[in-house]
């Protein structure tokens, strides 16, 4: 929900900060003080529409920043959004900003982070519906009720056991068409990659030995250099010439005179140590010099074959990859893709058998499902109704319309009259096959017409909140703001909408800009908005009101404040307690 709001320069708010409660939030005030202003920047806040003509005069830019908590079912969809964008920080908190400047820029934030206005609305439509603003409404998106049907007839388990069995088809049928259009062109592939295959099984390459053959290659090309090096070193390490001596030789005098003078000096043993050292390794140089010198191979017929090798390699990798893993996998790659050919049609019959068995599954489960889906429509329309009854709506009427969409390949659907006992297919996605769509009709004589069809306004916001009140466990959203749900009701039905808006706010987080005090009474948080002139300039102010301003903000609400005024606002409070009391 949210708990905390920031506003600053927004139309006449200068700066606001709220930090808000769960339940029933009520805001009241004169026409034109800035409520529904509060509710314009919200709006902003969830990626709506950022005009610089919200930005308060003299000032370079208007910003608007919330604080959610997110402790209910919509922080897995929330986590979700911001794994993927790579934004979680703290699991439970969310802060999202948006900030419009004077030169028509306009920035949205999460988390601190600068992110895409897309990505604030996608967020918003999980933490907040607007009624007021159809397009942050989320009951008047067609997509949403089917989620909001199941929730309300809780068919999880069936509907994931047909998820499951869906998701199995799905692999099924992506095999399958991938073998069907392999086969397509069987022939043109079969020559293609048998040469492939067998091109690069011939080779039977190693890893690693393109490298190998690079350094073979280097010693056999530079045969009589490296000879002639080799033994260079070995003269004057150890065979010494008429002119010098070897230097194993005067190594050998240089240690055997330290031995003798470490007899003498016991302080100089490690000298004595270290070149009895030095001539031992000296040893080892010439051993391992002469063996060198000897596997030096003047071979010019090897060092064709090894060219020949390298170009062998060095066309394939070419052909095939970039390296000679590539290129082995590459031919096993192929011949498996023959295999699959030679075996296509045995393994496109078991495909279609499983396929079938799967389908016949999947239809069972969306069948099933659609029957619970339907019994729980019913019960819901005539929840909704009783709903309206409340809200002297007792006219209007509520249905769930359930339909199919003919698809050759669909769903195979039994059909009584049919001697076979399958009917039409239908299409289906992973949740069944029925397209639904809530219906209204809220005057005697008018057809049931979709919910997003229905005019704004008082009206539309009671059959909004009567939705609400019966999908209140169903639906996800935490906070709910109602804007002019008051309009065109009187002051009995008010007490009925305050009450049901307090039901609600048990659910969720509820906003109300309501002009009734007999509505105004329900809140568990109630925020008087004031308009100021101060210093030739108009400002906002909220204040939040409990007792004594709390009944004089009421016995305002309904006229002049006098001594029958607050009498009958002590009245509507008592009256709302008592309410309260008995839903307890």
């Amino acid at each position: 929900m949210l708990t905390e709001l920031h506003i600053q320069n927004f139309a006449i708010i200068d700066k606001l900060d709220l930090k808000l409660g769960h339940g029933l939030i009520i805001l009241t005030g004169e026409t034109g003080a800035g409520k529904s202003i509060i509710l314009d920047a919200v709006e902003m806040l969830v990626g709506g529409r950022a005009d610089v003509s919200v930005i308060r005069t003299d000032s370079d830019a208007a910003m608007v920043e919330g604080v959610f908590h997110l402790t209910g079912p919509e922080k897995e969809a929330v986590d979700e959004i911001l794994k993927r964008e790579e934004l979680l920080d703290d699991p439970n908190y969310l802060t999202m900003a948006r900030e419009v400047r004077r030169e028509g820029r306009s920035i949205a934030r999460v988390n601190g982070r600068t992110v895409s206005v897309s990505l604030l609305k996608e967020l918003g439509a999980s933490l907040i519906d607007i009624h007021g603003q159809s397009e942050h409404l989320s009951l008047l998106d067609p997509r949403a009720h089917l989620g909001l049907l199941d929730r309300y007839a809780d068919v999880a388990k069936p509907l994931s056991d047909y998820r499951q069995t869906y998701h199995k088809l799905l692999n099924v049928r992506r095999e399958l068409n991938e073998i069907r259009q392999a086969q397509a062109d069987a022939d043109r592939r079969v020559e293609m990659l048998t040469f492939q295959a067998e091109e690069i099984e011939a080779a039977k390459l190693k890893n690693g030995e393109d490298e190998e053959l690079k350094k073979e290659r280097d010693r056999l090309a530079n045969a009589e250099s490296l000879a002639q090096y080799a033994q260079q070193a070995l003269e004057v390490l150890d065979e010494g010439s008429q002119e010098s001596t070897a230097a194993s030789d005067l190594v050998g005098q240089a240690a055997r005179a330290l031995a003798g003078l470490a007899k003498i000096d016991k302080a100089q043993e490690e000298l004595a140590n270290e070149a009895a050292t030095l001539e031992d390794m000296l040893a080892d140089l010439v051993r391992s010099l002469r063996n060198y010198l000897e596997e030096i191979e003047f071979n010019p017929k090897r060092l064709d074959e090894v060219e020949e090798r390298l170009n062998l390699i060095h066309n394939l990798t070419r052909k095939y990859g970039g390296s000679i893993p590539s290129v082995i996998a590459r031919g096993m790659e192929a011949r498996k893709q023959l295999e699959n050919i030679s075996n296509a049609s045995e393994r496109i019959g078991a495909l279609e058998a499983e396929e079938n068995k799967l389908l016949e599954t999947v239809s069972k489960q969306a069948m099933m499902l659609s029957e619970k889906r339907k019994s729980a429509a019913g019960k819901l329309s005539k929840a909704i109704e009783v709903e309206l009854d409340d809200l002297k709506m007792a006219a209007a009427r509520f249905a769930v319309d359930f339909q199919t969409r003919p698809d050759p390949n669909g769903i195979p659907l039994s059909d009584p009259e049919n001697a076979q006992g399958v009917g039409t297919r239908v299409a289906f996605d992973q949740n069944g096959f029925d397209r639904v769509e809530f219906l209204v009709a809220p005057n005697p004589g008018e057809g049931l017409k979709p919910l997003v069809k229905i005019a704004s306004g008082g009206e539309t916001s009671r059959l909004m909140l009567a939705l609400k009140n019966i999908l209140a466990s169903a639906d996800q959203i935490p906070s709910l703001i109602f804007d002019e749900i008051d309009q065109g009701i009187g002051g009995r039905v008010g007490l009925v909408v305050g009450f049901k808006l307090w039901h609600l706010g048990r659910n969720h987080q509820v906003f109300c800009v309501t002009h009734l005090p007999q509505l105004a009474v329900f809140g568990d948080e109630h925020y008087q908005v004031q308009k100021l002139i101060q210093g030739n300039r108009t400002l906002t102010r909220v204040e939040r009101l409990t007792g004594e301003p709390q009944l004089l903000e009421l016995s305002q609400m309904l006229g002049e404040v006098g001594e029958g005024t607050l009498r009958s606002a002590h009245e509507l409070t008592q009256m709302a307690r008592q309410m309260i009391k008995s839903a307890k």
